[in-house]
């Protein structure tokens, strides 16, 4: 082996023999196991969620590969409608200075598949350099054909079932793109502006009841109130109940509204009376409907002011007995400038009763950047309740589990006040909507034109045309459970594969896409009984990674990390580049600068795949936030030297020698005894955690059992057998055994967290370790055998590391060279601890560098020593020639007032009445037997003390 790791000279190839040999793909033979990937968007390039998402896939894919399951992990992108729409017109224009308009939809549309066929795949790319066993060979996209065939029959069958329907409701509106988007779509920003108070003049000589003949309604949107339908006052008002049902003269339009009693009236709040906008507000949308108020749309899809209102009724019906009209001097205004004229000529005319500043959340696009208008239009929906019943049923009667279960909460929260699903996109990148319509407006769902002239025997003289709108992202996702399998073909895929097992996913997309998954699933998806299948069994929810300091990582903070610059390494300059490089704010690209120099002297150093996925499975707790610690992800680099360095000890002490591959003998000394047992241990640990989504606990285990056990023990344990030249054949072939097949275990165990490395090893050791095949991804996972659980060996070691590191500690307080040989005592020995220092004596001398070590007879007279405890053992270092007596005490003095410190501790623990009387009765004992030992140990400490002053 190189003497040094260097995870780049293994990484890529390994990964290109893996998938040139498919090894990806499902064995066809196991119960299987399957794993949908969240289609991340075909526009997207790998960033440190997906990075954190994907690892924790992969290594539950490759543990279940390992043992034994038929797993698939199926992959494949999202069309992503709005993000790839953009980013070809963007590049339209620069290139051709056209719009998509200047070409026509079917031409634009093949600009689209050009540019996915060409540069589509940066992300997928990206996948393999994290190591990512999905099986590329049925990679799909949401826009391909079979995906598309299955996106026109859920729509076909759920508008035959009543399920779909078009209607003209209130939707979050980007005028910028002219089309609904979702409520993930919407960013929302606080910001600092006014609330305006308005007088609206009372109709009919009415007066509050202070004598106004006017109210004041307080709103920070003015220009909507050229389409106010009401005003809402709380019934409970005592300012204003007695005018519910009373009339007003809405200013500048001079349309009679009436004066409506609601709860949404709040009387703390504002002057208590509010405006009604049921066409341009959502909650007004919802006070609307339940006072049977009528809508009216003062707005363009540019977010304008219409030459002309349109007014209808809740039901979305034309309501043609109310006035319209919309002052001239308002028409065709843009909506702010718009509300600058009105608040002008309200104050003009005595209205504007006063201004207030006022913090307020702002809706913005989070494509376009632009403030997002409520809007009234017409658009498809899904009827979402009769779906959310049986979705909720499912996770109350335990087919679908949440981990960690809180998340439930939240699922419930959403599914039980679940609104009508807007599905309808104004985009030409989609999957358009299966409806033709005539002339005269009606509505005709199908797979084609020819099939629907053909169900409604349509003359040929019937003009039809297709709707021109997409399905939204979402819709399309909600399938890919099924969608991905060959549904609605019974293909094989789908019969072995679904349901799936787990769904690995963060908790903002709970309701966007997992909810609407399961309602999707449990509809359409029936086993050979009939009953509705789930889409997989848990939903495994992550936090999403932050910075160290907690912080959402922006390119505006200039705390973003890329999960490709931690693999691979990023110089300086390159770095603060990539960071600033494409920023208009100066002052903001120079405050990154700043930053990234500070955080970032010497740029970031290259980590390997291995150290940073080893760092996202030690963070990944049932937590919401992940701070990502670059701390952490050095510590893991060191992790993979440290095997590294092991297996090359390991190599030199066992290549070309009899390591027991072929027979022969084979003795066990203690340590194998005690590193295979702490091996089955670890086994059991690591997979208990697996199976139960701790991650974190699995890799911790690992890492405990590799560094702390194997490496900085065993191997030391090892070298006084392999070095001693009067050990026999049988002790030195049972010790090279041990080390290669705990090494060899090892790597399997550690490989579904670090793919490359493990691999590369195992391919060195797998010969001597007595084990075949061309891959370490294929073999086994080791299973825990109880029979070689030695606790006896545990004990017996525990008790030599006791001793080794007393004398350690010992050394380092007292500034003993490490070289120095010493004499050792031990005092106050049982019999166990007697029988234990005669099987250990070489061990001891060798590893602690000693000239002896004895036990005290019972009459003897220890010299002058520094001590240590091992249980109620004392390890004595004669301290003639060797102590500075003042340090002595004054370490001595300090172990006492430790000491000291835990029995009061532990005193008034075992005094509390509530804790000696709730707990249970062995936990009581332990705690006295801690206050016992702990006293005893400063009385032999400060004897020690005594002892030491008299010299």
């Amino acid at each position: 082996m190189e003497k040094t790791y260097n995870p780049h000279a293994i990484e890529r190839s390994w990964y290109q023999t893996w998938e040139d040999n498919g090894y990806f793909a499902p064995a066809g033979e196991g119960q299987p196991y399957t794993i949908m990937i969240p289609p991340p968007n075909v526009t997207g390039s790998l960033h440190m969620g997906h990075a954190f998402q994907d690892s924790i896939m992969d290594a539950l894919i490759r543990y279940h590969r390992m043992k034994g399951n038929n797993t698939l992990w199926q992959v494949g992108t999202d069309h992503a409608g709005i993000a790839t729409q953009m980013l070809v017109e963007r590049k339209l224009a620069a290139e051709t200075g056209q719009s998509r308009h200047d070409l026509g939809r079917e031409p634009f549309l093949d600009k689209v598949w050009e540019w996915k066929n060409e540069s589509g795949g940066t992300i997928t790319r990206q996948l393999r350099r994290l190591g990512a066993s999905v099986d590329w060979e049925t990679e799909r996209f949401t826009m391909d054909d079979g995906f598309y065939k299955a996106v026109q029959e859920v729509f076909i069958r759920l508008h035959e079932d009543g399920l779909i329907y078009r209607g003209k409701r209130l939707v979050n509106w980007d005028p910028k793109l002219h089309t609904a988007i979702s409520d993930l779509e919407v960013e929302n920003k606080d910001v600092k502006g006014h609330m305006w108070h308005l007088r609206y003049p009372l109709a009919d000589g009415e007066t509050t009841s202070e004598g106004n003949d006017y109210i004041v309604v307080a709103t920070t949107r003015p220009e909507t109130m050229l389409g106010d339908t009401g005003v809402a006052v709380n019934p409970e008002d005592p300012r204003y109940k007695m005018l519910i049902g009373k009339e007003i003269i809405l200013p500048l339009v001079n349309r009679r509204i009436p004066i409506v009693g609601d709860e949404h009236a709040d009387m703390e709040k504002g002057t208590g009376c509010v405006k009604i906008t049921p066409a341009h507000d959502f909650n007004d949308y919802e006070v609307g409907k339940r006072c049977n108020l009528p809508m009216i749309n003062v707005m363009t899809l540019n977010g304008d002011i219409s030459d002309q209102a349109d007014a209808f009724n809740m039901d979305g019906t034309p309501n043609d007995s109310i006035d319209t009209f919309i002052p001239e001097a308002y028409r065709g205004m843009e909506r702010f400038s718009a509300r600058k004229q009105i608040l002008a000529d309200l104050d003009a005319a005595g209205l504007l009763d006063d201004i207030k500043d006022h913090e307020l959340t702002v809706p913005y696009g989070d494509r376009s950047g632009v403030i997002i208008e409520p809007l009234l239009t017409d658009q498809w929906f899904v009827r979402a309740k009769p779906l959310a019943e049986p979705a909720i049923k499912a996770v109350e009667d335990g087919e679908i589990q949440f981990v960690p279960k809180q998340y439930e909460n939240m699922y419930y929260a959403w599914m039980r006040d679940i609104q009508d699903w807007c599905i309808s996109r104004q985009l030409w990148w989609g999957h358009r909507i299966p409806a033709w319509y005539d002339e005269q407006g009606n509505v005709y769902v199908g797979h084609n034109e020819a099939e629907i002239r053909d169900r409604h025997q349509l003359s040929a003289d019937i003009t039809l045309r297709q709707d021109e709108d997409v399905l939204d992202t979402w819709f399309s996702s909600a399938l890919w459970t099924f969608g991905t399998l060959g549904w609605p073909e019974a293909t094989d895929r789908l019969k072995t594969f679904h349901p799936t097992d787990v769904l690995v996913t963060g908790f903002d997309i709970i309701f966007f896409w997992v909810a609407r998954m399961i309602m999707m699933t449990l509809h359409f998806m029936k086993d050979e009984d009939g009953k509705s299948q789930v889409p997989f069994k848990y939903v495994y929810v992550h936090g999403l990674v932050r910075d160290q300091e907690g912080q959402k990582m922006s390119k505006s903070k200039g705390n973003v990390l890329d999960p490709l610059d931690l693999i691979d390494g990023i110089e300086l300059e390159t770095l603060v580049e990539k960071r600033t490089g494409n920023m208009m704010q100066p002052q903001l690209a120079a405050k990154i600068e700043k930053q990234t120099r500070k955080h970032f002297p010497e740029g970031i150093a290259a980590f390997g795949t291995d150290a940073l996925r080893y760092t996202f499975y030690s963070l990944a707790s049932t937590g919401r936030d992940i701070k990502f610690d670059m701390g952490r992800i050095e510590g893991y680099r060191n992790f993979c030297n440290k095997i590294w360095n092991a297996t090359r000890y390991v190599l030199m002490n066992t290549e070309g020698e009899d390591c027991g591959q072929k027979g022969g003998e084979v003795e066990l000394s203690l340590a194998d005894r005690w590193i295979i047992s702490r091996l089955q241990q670890t086994e059991k640990t690591v997979a208990e955690a697996v199976e139960s989504f701790r991650l974190d606990h699995a890799s911790q285990a690992l890492y405990e059992f590799v560094w702390n056990e194997y490496c900085d023990w065993y191997l030391e344990l090892s070298k006084p057998v392999l070095w001693d030249d009067t050990a026999s054949d049988a002790r030195k072939r049972g010790t090279r055994h041990t080390l290669v097949r705990v090494l060899e275990t090892i790597l399997r165990m550690a490989h579904p967290f670090m793919p490359y490395i493990t691999e590369e090893i195992w391919q060195k050791v797998k010969a001597l370790a007595g084990q075949e095949g061309d891959t370490i991804m294929l073999q086994a996972f080791p299973a825990p055998d109880d029979a070689m659980i030695d606790s006896q060996a545990d004990r017996d070691i525990e008790w030599l590391k006791g001793v080794i590191d007393g004398i350690r500690n010992i050394r380092g307080e007292m500034n003993i060279a490490p070289g120095k040989t010493l004499d050792v005592l031990l005092r106050n020995c049982t019999g166990e601890d007697k029988a234990r220092l005669a099987e250990n004596h070489s061990y001891l001398k060798k590893l602690a560098k000693l000239s002896d070590i004895r036990a005290l007879d019972a009459s003897e007279t220890a010299p002058m020593s520094a001590t240590q405890l091992v249980g109620t053992m004392e390890v004595l270092v004669p301290m003639a020639d060797l102590i500075d007596k003042e340090a002595e005490l004054a370490r001595l003095t300090k172990e006492v007032d430790r000491l000291q410190k835990e029995a009061t501790r532990l005193a008034g623990k075992l005094g509390n009445e509530k804790f000696v009387s709730k707990a249970p009765a062995d936990v009581v004992e332990k705690e006295k037997a801690k206050l016992a030992e702990a006293e005893s140990a400063k009385a032999k400490l400060e004897e020690q003390m005594e002892t030491i002053r008299q010299l």
